[in-house]
């Protein structure tokens, strides 16, 4: 429970930090996701699914996790 309580604190951080030092970055990519198909933004959401589990294995294997 406690490795899912860090999880989501990191990803409040890294949010957080996005929308403090870049609101209209924020914006233009709104705007960008708008103007991509549905298809499109499922598999950039896939990719990033992907890309965060291999974060997490990697993380695991170097010890982070116990």
């Amino acid at each position: 429970m406690s490795i899912a309580i860090l999880a989501f604190g990191l990803v409040l951080i890294v949010e957080g930090l996005v929308y403090a030092l870049a609101p209209s970055l924020v914006e233009d990519l709104l705007a960008a996701l708008r103007q991509m198909s549905i298809e499109a933004r499922r598999l950039v959401g896939l990719a990033a699914m992907a890309g965060g589990l291999a974060l997490v294995w990697l993380a695991s294997a170097l010890g982070a996790l116990g």
